[in-house]
């Protein structure tokens, strides 16, 4: 948890609605020719699911190359954390869509 200084890309999300905004910083190292999450931590205003969801996208996607973790959805964030209730599931979105969009920040600066 936490800012990380030296990110290679910073992913945000947030939900007008509720008022949850999530950061997730990536650091990315290549390895046999794949582009792997070497680092990652999060940033989370919000509630509680949108702590827990943020905190555990983070544990699902580090040590996955950019597309294993691009593929990570929200029931895999949801079952990993056995549920959440019908209206926190939102949150699991926000954390999805800010790992997206680390990554889509990622590779933009890549080019």
């Amino acid at each position: 948890m936490g800012e990380m200084k030296d990110a290679d890309a910073i992913g945000e999300f947030g939900n007008p609605t509720c008022g949850d905004l999530m950061s997730i910083y990536i650091k990315v190292k290549e390895e046999n020719g794949q582009e792997l999450i070497d680092d990652i931590s999060f940033q989370t205003f919000g509630c509680a699911a949108a702590i827990a969801t943020s905190s555990m996208i983070t544990e699902l996607a580090k040590g996955k190359t950019l597309e294993e973790a691009s593929n990570i959805s929200r029931d895999d964030i949801a079952e990993s954390l056995d549920g959440l209730p019908p209206i926190k599931l939102h949150c699991s979105n926000l954390a999805a869509d800010a790992l997206k969009d680390a990554i889509k920040k990622y590779r933009e600066n890549k080019k």
